[in-house]
């Protein structure tokens, strides 16, 4: 096209003078020169360009790999150490972690980048790297989208161990519930059996003795066994009576947690001559479960306590820690009590609803029983 251009110029021009014709060839040098420099230029910057892009596509996909590998990661901690190893990598600079503390005395400069880590559950605030060279501000933005990927996958990782390990507690407690109910079902039984049962089948006998004395007409005698069969019919009556007071205190259910265990409290006092301090009103928003189940440890701690002395004095009181665990605390001033499996059936009633078991013992005489339960086996479901 140049030449064609070249040729049209010569034809417009012919007959000029030579001189005319020297600056018409330096003119078209000129042009020519131009157009090769501007055509020269364009490839270069094209060029530039493409590697630059080249370059941004590598860095993408090694930050891709990066990711990746975090991914593959599935401890919390391990997923931050495999995040500062992949900045080191990536951006050709020593990485480290550095804990809120160490972020605020870092110095600041530009051959350092300190970038967010929210990873605030492993101490890790910050990650932080350092160079001999410039970081320009694209690595700055890439850092970034690194560390906010490490940050996620390892607040993920936590919440996923946190869910294991509550599933894990579940399912341990769903068989302590079990279980519990198992060994409920077995005492129940032997006890009826060697109460109800029994003072049932004397009864029958001593009726079965009336009833033959009346036919042989001996009635002062008959009189006599009716009487007693009515002794045992009615403490029969009553061990059943206590019996569905202790399994489910009517006014538990109709009035309250503090009205039973207060209740419960004036009935051993009275009987035992003793004094019973009462502070339970904390429990009163917990879970109909959690309450049934404090209701039988207080129960049995009362009981027992009454068993080593008797005592003179006996504390009950429930307190909401700040946790939201709940703690409940029975102690006496009654002789100590040696024997560990005494405290076996509190033990196991506090771990159907996942609770710790403690028992305080004064040399002096005196024990304080200690029950904390959870806030999650607790709180009402709504």
């Amino acid at each position: 096209m140049i030449l064609t251009g070249v040729a049209a110029g010569l034809s417009a021009v012919h007959g000029l003078s030579v001189l005319a014709y020297a600056r018409l060839a330096t003119a078209i040098g000129a042009a020519v020169a131009l157009a090769l420099f501007l055509v020269s230029g364009e490839r270069e910057r094209h060029e530039r360009a493409e590697g630059e892009l080249a370059a941004q596509a590598s860095f993408l996909e090694s930050l891709v790999e990066s990711m990746r590998a975090i991914a593959g990661t599935t401890e919390s901690r391990a997923i931050l150490e495999q995040a500062r190893a992949e900045a080191e990598r990536l951006f050709s600079a020593r990485a480290r972690l550095l804990s809120a503390e160490q972020e605020a005395t870092e110095p600041q400069g530009l051959r350092t980048m300190t970038i967010p880590l929210d990873a605030a559950a492993d101490g890790v605030v910050a990650l932080r790297l350092e160079r001999d060279t410039v970081f320009p501000r694209g690595d700055a933005v890439r850092a970034t989208v690194l560390a906010d990927f490490a940050g996620r996958a390892s607040e993920n990782a936590r919440l996923l161990l946190e869910a294991k390990v509550r599933e894990a507690e579940r399912s341990a407690l769903s068989d302590q519930l079990i279980t519990a109910e198992q060994e409920e079902r077995r005492r129940l039984a032997l006890y009826l059996h060697d109460t109800v049962v029994q003072s049932l089948s004397g009864i029958a006998l001593m009726l079965d003795a009336g009833l033959g004395a009346v036919e042989e007409g001996r009635a002062d005698e008959a009189r006599s066994i009716i009487g007693g069969a009515l002794d045992r019919h009615r403490t029969a009556i009553k061990a059943l009576r206590d019996l569905s007071f202790n399994l489910e205190p009517v006014v538990l259910r109709d009035q309250g947690f503090a009205s039973a265990v207060n209740a419960l409290a004036e009935q051993l006092a009275l009987v035992n001559e003793i004094q019973i301090d009462v502070d339970v009103e904390a429990a009163e928003s917990l879970a109909e479960q959690a309450q049934a189940a404090l209701y039988q440890i207080i129960r049995e701690a009362l009981h027992q306590a009454i068993r080593r002395g008797p005592p003179t004095r006996i504390g009950v009181r429930i307190d909401r820690r700040p946790d939201g665990a709940t703690e409940t605390l029975v102690w006496d001033d009654a002789p100590g009590e040696r024997r560990r499996r005494s405290f076996e059936a509190i033990e196991e009633r506090a771990r159907t609803l996942n609770g710790r078991l403690d028992v305080e013992q004064n040399p002096d005489g005196g024990t304080a029983v200690r029950v904390v339960l959870p806030h999650y086996s607790v709180t009402r479901s709504e």
